[in-house]
């Protein structure tokens, strides 16, 4: 086994960091919040924290055209994305556009909150904390309502591209 030392590693570039991230396949979720607007966004930072109290948390640019709405907003709604909804996944993944106008299906949901319809499955979330994260922000939300899985398969993030599991 070879131990490496900081002072003979090679600089961490972002470049490198994100190669390694590449080959980690994650879920995909689309985030909503409603201050004065609906916004949201494609996440793939979506985690669990805790089951008892139910928290979960994401990260988002401070950079996205959607953070000052979520920087205002004190619920977000969470939808996990089934393996057939790639479109909806990069419509809330491209800047520009209005992400909610057709033909994105949605409504407002307990307090507000964007609520898109036939996603596998939706939490509704209060914001407990934004935690700075160099360019980021790490978002830890208490979940209150759910919306339980409809049954089919997610949609997965892996290597820049959407992917889905395979049957075997």
């Amino acid at each position: 086994m070879t131990v490496h030392t900081d002072t003979d590693a090679p600089p961490l570039t972002a470049e490198a960091f994100r190669s390694v991230f590449r080959h980690h396949a994650a879920g995909v979720a689309v985030v909503t919040a409603h201050a004065g607007r609906p916004a949201g966004f494609t996440a793939t930072s979506l985690s669990s924290v805790a089951a008892a109290p139910p928290t979960l948390s994401f990260s988002m640019s401070t950079a996205s055209s959607s953070w000052p709405v979520f920087r205002e907003a004190s619920h977000v709604g969470v939808h996990i994305l089934a393996e057939s909804q790639r479109d909806l996944a990069a419509t809330f993944a491209a800047g520009g556009p209005d992400r909610f106008a057709a033909p994105t299906r949605w409504r407002r949901g307990p307090h507000g909150v964007p609520v898109l319809d036939g996603v596998l499955a939706w939490l509704v979330c209060r914001v407990e904390a934004a935690v700075p994260a160099g360019e980021h922000r790490l978002i830890v939300a208490r979940a209150l309502t759910v919306e339980p899985p409809s049954g089919g398969r997610p949609l997965l993030y892996h290597d820049r591209a959407y992917a889905r599991l395979s049957e075997g």
